[in-house]
């Protein structure tokens, strides 16, 4: 994928399938909404990456083993199994919700996250090529946290938008070429913790999360030539599979008064649903990519690959055509968690390591699955499926990208 900011106009390319081999499984063909069907491109965005202490050990353990990383760290071995899907698509959007801290750390968990900047090479190496920052964390290190996060992702050869280092940053769009495409990323929050404000005189560093920033950011996004335009976005409740009376209203605002393409959410750390409104794709929850709660719910270690299709119908017409992609962070046991009080012995089939699962290809390929580790990857599909589909989602056109085995 080439990244410009130019406005050199465009060649058309001929029609490209979509990748069938995503997860070795083909794909249904789409049909589209009248008019021969022009250029195309695939995203794949997914939901807050978050690396709690637990992760960090884990990344810790895993770099003994393999002998690789940075600093004694290997992000590489937890996050390899969604790379297959991640690195297929033609744009991958990653939510980078911490702040950034030094090689060697210290590192920080809730509530004030400093992770290792270890795991944007990790990132990038999975496939992704740009990331959201505006959340609610933004603020929680400073400006100098900003600055570290947004180097160590320029470090790592990735994309970002959401908080900025300069008021020049912040005012100049993220335009990147697609396939011939020219898409533009934009990225807000609802606001950012207590205490953490605003650094003085920087009122730029990150964006907080109002229709009439939004419109400015589109507005200066299609000045640039975008002509797709896609909003990262970081609302809700947290731990509600319903999103809130707030999302609703806001993306049905953004549907109708915005020239948005696509609304993807992240924040609330659980699967919300999908749902078209008033022609516009909304992904109001997409849960966690990766993160390791105090308390995991179930629902905290489950979270979806949203994969979109877009291809031209006419000129300046996009149909967009939704899949998901169930994924799982599997944990090891834990006494302190466990439902008999921590008195449970487990096997050796349970003393697992973190790991992320792309959930499908996870039951189609690992043959060493225990029947207790098969019946949670179902539980996963199934539980992703239904919630993203309770608001009418199916109907539209949303499917799986690949069928549970």
């Amino acid at each position: 994928m080439n990244i410009c900011r130019s406005r050199t106009p465009l060649s058309l390319l001929a029609p490209l399938s979509l990748v069938a081999a995503v997860t070795g499984c083909g794909l249904v063909s789409d049909d589209g909404d009248g008019g021969p069907a022009g250029r195309t491109f695939t995203v794949a965005a997914a939901g807050d990456i978050l690396m709690h202490p637990a992760l960090v050990d884990q990344a810790r353990k895993d770099a003994k083993s393999t002998g690789k990383g940075v600093a004694g760290l290997d992000f590489g071995p937890m996050m390899a199994g969604i790379k297959p899907v991640i690195s297929k698509a033609d744009l991958g959007i990653c939510h980078f919700e911490p702040v950034v801290g030094t090689v060697n750390g210290p590192f920080e968990g809730f509530p004030d996250f400093q992770v290792p900047p270890q795991t944007a090479k990790t990132i990038k190496d999975l496939g992704y090529d740009t990331c959201s920052t505006a959340s609610n964390h933004t603020l929680d290190h400073g400006y100098e946290g900003v600055r570290r996060t947004l180097d160590a992702l320029d470090d790592a050869g990735l994309k970002h938008t959401g908080s900025f280092r300069t008021r020049k940053e912040a005012l100049t769009p993220l335009i990147m070429d697609v396939k011939g495409v020219k898409v533009a990323q934009i990225s807000f929050a609802y606001g950012f913790n207590e205490p953490h404000e605003f650094p003085k005189g920087k009122p730029w560093v990150a964006n907080k999360m109002s229709l009439k920033a939004i419109k400015a950011a589109e507005q200066r996004a299609r000045a640039a030539g975008a002509e797709v335009v896609i909003l990262s976005i970081h609302w809700g409740l947290e731990h509600h599979p319903e999103p809130s009376g707030e999302q609703l209203s806001f993306a049905r605002e953004i549907a109708r008064q915005t020239g948005v393409n696509l609304v993807i959410g992240c924040h609330a750390h659980v699967v919300q649903p999908m749902e078209k409104v008033d022609g516009t794709w909304v992904a109001y929850g997409m849960g966690n990519q990766i993160a390791r709660h105090e308390v995991p719910t179930g629902l905290t270690e489950e979270g979806v690959i949203a994969w979109f299709t877009f291809t031209e119908h006419g000129k300046g017409h996009w149909d967009v055509q939704p899949r998901f992609e169930p994924t799982l962070l599997e944990i090891p046991p834990d006494a302190e968690n466990a439902t008999d009080g921590g008195k449970a012995t487990y096997t050796e089939d349970d003393a697992r390591d973190y790991r992320l699962l792309d959930v499908p290809a996870a039951l189609r390929d690992d043959k060493d699955l225990t029947d207790r580790q098969r019946a949670r990857l179902r539980l996963a599909f199934e539980r992703t499926e239904g919630t993203l589909y309770n608001r009418g989602a199916a109907e539209d056109g949303l499917k799986p990208l690949t069928d549970m085995p």
